[in-house]
């Protein structure tokens, strides 16, 4: 195989999806497994819908991720540019080129003729007017106009677009590594505009023109661009450039948990999930994304994965690098996947779990700091070891432990009326005493002064962890009861205590 080189070319129209991602991901592991180069390509020529900021969205993500491309805006190669809008000449040039080679023709009509022609079509019972083979000999381009009138509307700067000339008869057969063999007949592809009236490319003809030129050899890419390959396969041939045009493999679709539809943008916000790698401000509103969530980029990226692609084994968890080892192409799905956002908190939870708890401390204490609760690197690595395998995010280390920190009252009422007796008061405010003269404020010489406590009073675990719980973390729920204390501290857990039971007898009372 010749040196692999593979390409993502995003448009900056907005935030990356996460689908956009997982097409990153995937040239980039085949990259990587190939010993080649991944490269990032900005298509930016379509300036209406562009959106500032959003180039660096797609660049903040990609480091984010650790998906690094090897040549790019910003980072270089022999290549460039890598945005299409700093490319202009080099389309210009090959737009020339298949003007004089009778590939390509100039068209001068307008919109409202188009329009009207679209409607008179309609009216003669043709809803689907298209401009081909069949219709441009009575429409205003350089093909009925000739070369005269052609030359003298160019000299007098009328608008026009350029459009490539497809013939009919042509069969164009695409070798797809996920579909297999995909055959088109060229009766179902118009005259596309290549080059638009402002002068700047299409789609279409950008992408063929920067994958020849960029030696591309693999065009990795979601299954929405199909259709559209047999159009570029014609623009190979009228390059001249067939033979060396690179492979294709379109992924497949992304769908929606309930597996219907295609997961769109907005699935997010409806379902109550990010569908954005980060968050993404626009509008006055906020789109989440994984990172704000409280999700491990490495994580992510395991989940990403296996939308579409499995290894043949019963393993899940993979690292990048064995991500990289284990891909193929091959192994890439034709249906849909399914967004199981739970799943992808499963994931979350067993990166959580198997990073160590001091790894984890700088993220957590970030988490808190966000919450106005501002922690020690020692509590944060207390928390971490608490409550990694009870959480599946980082934000949920202050959900689950904000009692770390602040006092929460009595959350579950319903067990504080059942564990709660009055009547044994007395025998409580005695190990409130007994735990504050402890010298040292360790779980194991809490546990021990505990143990002695309820020996002493003939009351079981039962009877006393509970209450214990339920006074300064709130609920009888959570990690060792004496790991809780120690971390709350001395003062705060004997301040909570004596709360607690107050509150314990008026939720009784009541």
């Amino acid at each position: 195989m010749a040196d692999v080189r593979v390409r993502f070319a995003p448009s900056p129209t907005g935030a990356l999806h996460i689908g956009g991602l997982r097409t990153a991901l995937y040239n980039y592991l085949f990259a990587r497994r190939e010993g080649g180069a991944f490269v990032l390509r900005v298509e930016d020529t379509d300036q209406k819908r562009y959106v500032p900021g959003a180039e660096e969205y797609i660049l903040q993500v990609l480091e984010w991720a650790g998906i690094r491309p090897d040549e790019g805006p910003g980072i270089g190669g022999d290549f460039g540019p890598y945005r299409q809008s700093e490319r202009k000449d080099i389309y210009a040039r090959y737009t020339q080129h298949l003007l004089d080679a009778g590939k390509a023709y100039y068209a001068f009509d307008t919109e409202d003729e188009l329009d009207r022609r679209r409607e008179a079509e309609k009216s003669a019972g043709n809803h689907n007017f298209r401009y081909d083979a069949a219709t441009r000999g009575d429409l205003r381009n350089s093909l009925t106009l000739g070369k005269e009138q052609t030359e003298e509307l160019l000299a007098a700067q009328t608008p026009y677009v350029v459009r490539l000339r497809v013939e009919p008869g042509q069969m164009v057969h695409i070798s797809d590594i996920v579909r297999g063999d995909v055959a088109f007949q060229s009766e179902e592809v118009d005259d596309k505009v290549l080059m638009k009236a402002d002068g700047l490319p299409t789609y279409h003809l950008a992408n063929v023109v920067d994958d020849h030129l960029m030696q591309i050899t693999h065009v990795i890419r979601g299954e929405e661009w199909l259709p559209s390959t047999a159009l570029h396969v014609l623009l190979y041939r009228a390059f001249g450039w067939e033979k060396s045009m690179p492979a294709f493999a379109h992924l497949p679709l992304l769908l929606k948990p309930n597996g219907k539809g295609k997961l769109s943008k907005r699935d997010g916000q409806q379902m109550g999930f990010p569908v954005f790698p980060l968050d993404w401000k626009a509008d006055g509103e906020t789109l989440s994304g994984f990172r704000e969530a409280g999700f491990l980029p490495a994580a992510v990226v395991n989940f990403l994965a296996f939308l579409g692609w499995n290894p043949g084994t019963e393993q899940e968890i993979f690292s990048l690098r064995e991500l990289v080892e284990a891909f193929d192409l091959d192994r890439i799905n034709k249906s849909g996947a399914q967004y199981d956002f739970e799943k992808a908190r499963w994931y979350n939870q067993q990166y959580l779990i198997a990073t160590p708890d001091d790894h984890l401390a700088p993220r957590i204490e970030e988490v808190f700091a966000a919450h106005g609760h501002p922690i020690s690197e020692a509590l944060a690595i207390t928390i971490a070891g608490l409550l990694k395998e009870r959480v599946h995010t980082l934000e949920e280390f202050y959900e689950h432990g904000l009692y770390f920190v602040d006092r929460v009252g009595i959350i579950d009422e319903k067990m504080a009326r059942k564990k709660w007796k009055p009547e044994l008061r007395p025998r409580f405010e005695q190990l409130r005493t007994a735990l504050g003269e402890l010298d040292a404020w360790t779980a194991g010489a809490i546990k021990e002064r505990t143990v002695s406590f309820m020996e002493s009073n003939g009351l079981g675990f039962g009877q006393v962890l509970p209450i214990l719980r339920l006074a300064v973390s709130g609920s009888t729920s959570g990690p060792d009861a004496f790991a809780i204390l120690e971390a709350v501290g001395q003062e705060e857990t004997l301040a909570r205590l004596g709360e607690g039971y107050n509150l314990m007898d008026r939720i009784k009372a009541d």
